[in-house]
């Protein structure tokens, strides 16, 4: 994996590092350094052939979750911030909440959110350029809260014309939606066509056309 030491990093150069296949991380919440990563093996998730189980159809469709985009950013990005059982150090710093909350700012990172009787259980967050989206993180505080969140993006993704939806890893947990891992070539030319493709991010779509989009992930 090539890792590269960043200074200065700016919400522009953000976002020139995304559009060339890096991505930043920090070593602990409470490390003061930002890194480039560019792993040999990129982690995707195919939109044509995302799988959302019966079983999560019921429950995104049951409206148990109240499911809102890009109305509390800053409360997602902390939330995939905390440490919780089994994630005692996470890789999001204050660095980069700052960074990715300006480029919330200026529209190009969008957050998903779950609330449960009001309160903010789950969600994610990431980044828009061109069709391609940079999933960042997600967190959970209720069964199934994340897994909600990334089947509402997901088809949002679809709605709105995207063509890549890169996790950069691919965990146990994505593995089951459909994540694959592919070599580094073979993703940047995604990349490359990605990037450069109109799509749109589409936050309130019809209900109709979003129920029908979400059905027919499963």
């Amino acid at each position: 994996m090539s890792r590269r030491r960043s200074f200065d990093v700016t919400p522009e150069i953000m976002l020139r590092a995304y559009r060339v296949g890096l991505f930043p991380m920090a070593e602990s919440r409470g490390s003061n350094n930002v890194y480039w990563l560019d792993p040999e093996q990129r982690g995707i998730m195919p939109l044509d052939r995302f799988h959302l189980p019966r079983r999560l159809l019921r429950t995104v469709l049951s409206d148990l979750y109240e499911v809102s985009v890009d109305c509390d950013f800053p409360a997602i990005i902390a939330g995939c911030a905390e440490a919780g059982p089994g994630r005692e150090q996470t890789w999001i710093n204050p660095d980069i909440e700052q960074l990715f909350t300006a480029l919330h700012t200026s529209g190009h990172a969008h957050s998903v959110e779950c609330r449960l009787n009001g309160a903010l259980v789950g969600g994610l967050y990431g980044v828009a350029i061109g069709a391609a989206f940079f999933g960042e993180s997600m967190f959970s505080r209720a069964r199934d809260a994340s897994k909600v969140a990334l089947a509402h993006l997901v088809a949002r993704l679809c709605l709105g014309g995207f063509r890549l939806l890169d996790t950069q890893f691919v965990t146990d947990h994505l593995a089951q939606f459909g994540a694959v891992e592919i070599p580094r070539g073979d993703y940047k030319a995604l990349l490359m066509d990605a990037v450069d493709m109109q799509a749109k991010w589409v936050a309130a779509p019809e209900p109709e056309a979003l129920r029908t989009a979400l059905r027919a992930l499963a």
